[in-house]
């Protein structure tokens, strides 16, 4: 309540004083006043106009420059690196650019403010000086637009046939990830196989689902190739993982996938952040429903033997739950062992 009645006093306030200039201004016409901008007037422009310059730039410089506390850290993936260096690079030639044009229309409105008796001199064209500001512009935007491409280009480029394959599964409102295993290849999956022992559909008579693990929570080896397949259950959903600078849509009847490569462990980002909380997180960047505030996923990037150490405590999919028909029955202690193995067969390859 105490908001409203501030905006309402203040929309009054500027009516009221909205009125007193117009009354002011036919007061002035009724008495015939020829109103004169003198040369005093315009040196004290011009000097606004400097000063103006001047806080305003410092005010954005101190803004700027406070809100690096509210980005994120280094990036922690090789293409997250690449494309965070090319965003600054950016950033410095936007700033460059402003910074140049803001003081030279500033110096010039005061540099060349009118004079009683001066006659402003008449020059309608130049077509070198247009040609030169027409071509500096286009060469340093096609370099950035060929050097984006090339990036873009590299970036979704085919994973290589050694990198590790994790499906993250997506619903209203989490995440499921699963690992292909030994076999480094997933097991067919499809909707009509969900079950409350089966949430992604796995088919465990597909031989290739024997070795694959379920977990609630991504663990990566840093230093891997990694090579994510996403599905969705419901609606569209989207990865986002905001340290490794990568994001892919989940759709739901396809397969969409992106390559990357983690480089700083969480224990170093810890360091790096000064935050001995910090984790890594996976988050959904699609609007999917009324708790997608709430759809994430806690990611560790540890070393190859800490991975090993978890992945061998992790289920396999059909362990403890048998399926009629399937070749792939309850997980004894053989299996989980297996599943071990399996592991660092997985780490082996990166």
């Amino acid at each position: 309540m105490i908001k409203l009645l501030i905006l309402i006093v203040t929309v009054l306030a500027l009516i009221t004083i909205w009125r007193l200039i117009r009354v002011l201004e036919l007061v002035r016409e009724l008495r015939g006043d020829d109103e004169q901008i003198t040369d005093s007037d315009n040196r004290v422009n011009g000097r606004l106009l400097l000063w103006f310059l001047i806080l305003g730039m410092a005010g954005m410089t101190y803004f700027t420059l406070d809100a690096k506390k509210y980005i994120l850290p280094v990036a922690a993936s090789k293409h997250g690196e690449l494309t965070d260096s090319y965003l600054y690079f950016n950033f410095a030639l936007i700033i460059f650019v402003f910074f140049v044009t803001q003081i030279l229309l500033f110096y010039f409105a005061w540099k060349y403010k009118h004079k009683k008796g001066h006659k402003a001199y008449f020059y309608p064209e130049n077509h070198k000086l247009e040609f030169i500001w027409t071509l500096i512009p286009a060469i340093v935007l096609l370099s950035l637009i060929v050097y984006g491409l090339k990036l873009w280009n590299d970036i979704t480029a085919p994973a290589p046939p050694d990198a590790m394959v994790i499906e993250l599964y997506a619903k209203q409102f989490d995440w499921t990830a699963r690992y292909s295993g030994a076999d480094n290849t997933l097991g067919y999956s499809n909707y009509k196989l969900i079950t409350d022992d089966n949430p992604l559909g796995v088919d465990a008579k597909d031989k290739h689902s024997a070795d694959d693990k379920i977990t609630r929570e991504l663990h990566l080896p840093v230093g891997a190739k990694i090579l994510f397949k996403f599905h969705a259950r419901d609606v569209i959903h989207s990865a986002y993982f905001p340290h490794l600078r990568a994001q892919m849509n989940c759709v739901p009847g396809m397969t969409t996938e992106f390559y990357l490569e983690p480089t700083i462990t969480t224990d170093s980002m810890r360091l790096i952040t000064k935050n001995p909380k910090f984790d890594y997180i996976l988050l959904c960047n699609k609007i999917c429903g009324v708790a997608h505030y709430n759809m994430n996923m806690k990611m560790v990037i540890e070393s190859a033997d800490d991975f090993k150490k978890w992945y061998r405590d992790q289920q396999l999919v059909f362990a403890g739950t048998p399926n009629a028909g399937s070749p792939v029955q309850t997980a004894s202690v053989t299996d989980v062992n297996a599943g071990g193995k399996n592991a660092n067969a997985m780490v082996s390859r990166q």
